[in-house]
């Protein structure tokens, strides 16, 4: 770990939008949830949220390898269990879907919390999930095409809500947890000994300002 690359996660992680996320509805292409993740990760979402029926999702090779170092991804069985854990949080969701009355993404405020639901391509989100939203957004189409790949239109939408938030000066605002990003930044700047601390039920052990440990609990070189 250098003090470059520490200063960097540091920075990244500063900026992270805990009030911002996407909820994938049966999304299970393994490129799109990729794609997903990654713009999740350059718009500064802290977390994925995934309905997904299955035990698959946790084993599936891209949200279990690299990406999910930086984006948390948080699992449901159902579209009503993953709504009921936004709205305890506070989000406000949208379905993005072109029902008859969806107003166009650009018009909607993404500085307040804000849940985006993405469905499959053909698909969309499900019924549930259109029901159940608080309102449906949508991507103007101007050609013979219905719809845009769901990766594409997650990035779209996204970049529209990082273009508001950082004109609110939103991602530069007071960290809301100092201990809660003190341990994210441990574990992304060192995610084997956090992995072996967690394992032995040890605390993680304090960086110094160059992101080296003043302590090695495992006394590794």
């Amino acid at each position: 770990m250098t003090p470059e690359r520490f200063a960097r996660l540091k920075q990244a992680l500063a900026r992270r939008q805990h009030d911002l996320t996407v909820l994938a509805d049966g999304v299970h292409k393994s490129h799109n949830v990729s794609a997903i993740i990654r713009s999740c990760d350059a718009v500064g979402v802290a977390t994925l949220h995934a309905v997904w029926g299955s035990g698959a999702f946790s084993r599936h090779h891209m949200v279990a390898g690299g990406s999910k170092r930086w984006v948390d991804v948080e699992r449901h069985a159902s579209a009503a269990g993953a709504y009921a854990r936004l709205r305890d949080s506070g989000f406000t969701i949208l379905a993005a879907h072109a029902v008859p009355g969806a107003r166009d993404f650009r018009e909607t405020d993404f500085t307040r919390p804000t849940a985006l639901v993405l469905g499959a391509e053909l698909e969309g989100p499900s019924p549930y999930a259109i029901a159940h939203a608080d309102a449906a957004i949508a991507i103007p189409m101007h050609g013979l095409v219905e719809s845009l790949n769901v990766s594409v239109a997650a990035a779209v939408i996204l970049f529209e809500a990082e273009r508001q938030r950082t004109a609110a000066g939103l991602y530069d605002r007071p960290l809301p947890d100092r201990e809660a990003f003190e341990r994210k930044l441990f574990e992304w700047a060192h995610p084997e000994i956090a992995k072996r601390c967690r394992a032995h039920g040890i605390e993680y052990p304090e960086l110094d300002e160059n992101g080296a440990l003043r302590l090695n609990p495992f006394n590794d070189p």
